[in-house]
């Protein structure tokens, strides 16, 4: 492709996006396609010829697009929301036009730097401790598994060597993200090593729970290692009590690690900087910026005090000669505290969006989402046929139709196939849950009540 072609078409990709931005409530959510389609209407072999790249484009545009779940889309609402931004996403595509790998810092001088600044500038905005180390990484699940190594490391630094582990145990909340129990299970801890502890009213990690299951698994000879508590989770947004669960941490020399991947960004705003009390005593806490800071996947931040720990997990006693370094104070090495080496440079992306929105205009947004979550609760409780099954906390409504689960069942299908919005389902005191989540950055009020009305007339009456 020559310079003049990338340029043509670079145009017409830029144009689409901005046209897609501008006009995606006129999308479906979801698509109605069906299973296989898509593989049906694509040749089975690659072309042994190269193709214009308008035909690419075509298909793009007639295949590929109808075939997606819109999650830029307002009326996107089950998970946790997430949005690619315009500065993100410009960010995103000079990131990719450089495509450098931050193999060592000499591999990638500027792309190591900037990461280090832009983590402090969030680090800063959470009011972390300076002493936190940041580095990025995919997606939380990766983040939290270099969390759980890094306990391991703590706890049996042996292990590294011998590869025989003691009965290291691992407690988390019984609303913990399921990527804390495959985090446990890839640093071996195993299975059945794994205690989900129980929950309070608000479906909070109990400290004293805790406490009993770790005084059992020392009794019985094996290993308590790690602790995760979670800021946020993802049932029903509730905060654990992270300077109670720190004590207990403290108390027996314990890895604590805090998930807040949805939630943890809300600590931008004074308002709500108290969710992340305590975790000043934690050894490591993730972040994700690809949830509700508008920039897109993937993109995720590891903070910890203990970055040596880290390093030690994942270091291999003869490096190979590709892999030495200049030694300096001030050469930062990021893929030494990691398992991956390869390194792409998404903290440019980041950096984008912290610079354009600035710190009033993130907390703008997220000041919107909350008041609009606030807002359509208390329409929903003005509806005999509904119930808000647990407090909103940011963004984050749960409720369900006064029904039976297969009810509710039919109401989520029924929205869900509408094409209108989309939400997602969970299991709160063993019934099934709506869950609707603003987080979309182009997501407004009108959107949320314009689904709070295709609900009302789907439910039975």
């Amino acid at each position: 492709m020559t310079p003049e072609e990338f340029r043509k078409a670079g145009h017409e990709v830029v144009d689409w996006i901005a046209d897609y931005l501008r006009d995606v409530r006129s999308y479906p959510v979801t698509t109605s396609v069906q299973p296989g389609a898509l593989i049906d209407q694509l040749p089975s072999r690659a072309p042994e010829q190269g193709e214009p790249m308008d035909a690419i484009l075509k298909d793009f545009r007639e295949l590929i697009v109808p075939g997606l779940t819109h999650w830029n889309h307002p009326r996107f609402l089950a998970y946790f929301s997430i949005s690619a931004s315009g500065p993100g996403i410009l960010g995103e595509m000079l990131a990719a036009g450089l495509n450098v790998n931050q193999l060592l810092w000499k591999t990638a001088p500027a792309a190591t730097e900037l990461e280090q600044v832009t983590l402090s500038w969030l680090r800063q905005w959470l009011e972390l401790p300076e002493e936190f180390f940041g580095l990025i990484h995919d997606t939380a699940s990766t983040g939290t598994m270099h969390a759980i190594l890094a306990a391991r490391e703590a706890a049996a630094p042996e292990a590294r060597k011998s590869g025989e582990f003691p009965q290291l145990v691992l407690y988390a909340s019984e609303h913990a993200h399921s990527s804390v129990d495959k985090g446990a299970l890839v640093v071996g801890a195993g299975l059945d090593h794994i205690r989900h502890v129980p929950s309070d009213e608000r479906f909070r990690m109990r400290p004293d729970a805790l406490e009993q299951m770790i005084q059992e698994d020392l009794a019985a000879g094996r290993k308590p290692f790690c602790i995760v508590a979670t800021a946020g989770t993802t049932s029903a947004a509730s905060i654990d009590p992270i300077p109670e669960i720190a004590a207990v941490a403290q108390r027996h020399g314990l890895w604590l690690h805090v998930d807040a991947a949805y939630a943890g960004t809300a600590a931008i705003l004074p308002e709500y900087r108290h969710i992340l009390n305590g975790v000043e005593l934690a050894d490591s806490l993730v972040v994700n910026p690809h949830k509700w800071l508008f920039t897109p996947v993937d993109i995720s931040v590891l903070y910890t005090r203990r970055p040596n720990v880290m390093r030690q997990a994942v270091s291999l006693v003869d490096v190979p000669p590709y892999l030495t370094a200049d030694a300096s104070d001030r050469a930062v090495n990021l893929s030494e505290y990691a398992l991956a080496l390869g390194r792409r440079f998404r903290s440019l992306k980041l950096w984008f969006v912290l610079r354009s929105f600035g710190r009033q205009g993130i907390a703008e947004v997220l000041r919107g989402h909350m008041a609009a979550a606030a807002q359509i609760t208390a329409e929903i409780q003005q509806d005999p046929r509904f119930e808000i099954m647990a407090p909103t906390l940011f963004s984050l409504v749960c409720f369900r139709y006064r029904g039976t689960d297969d009810q509710n069942r039919d109401l989520l299908n029924g929205i869900n196939t509408s094409g209108e919005a989309l939400l997602s389902s969970t299991m709160l005191q063993g019934r099934m849950v709506l869950r609707m989540a603003i987080g979309n950055i182009g997501t407004s009020l009108e959107d949320v009540r314009t689904v709070w009305a295709l609900i009302q007339k789907l439910a039975p009456r």
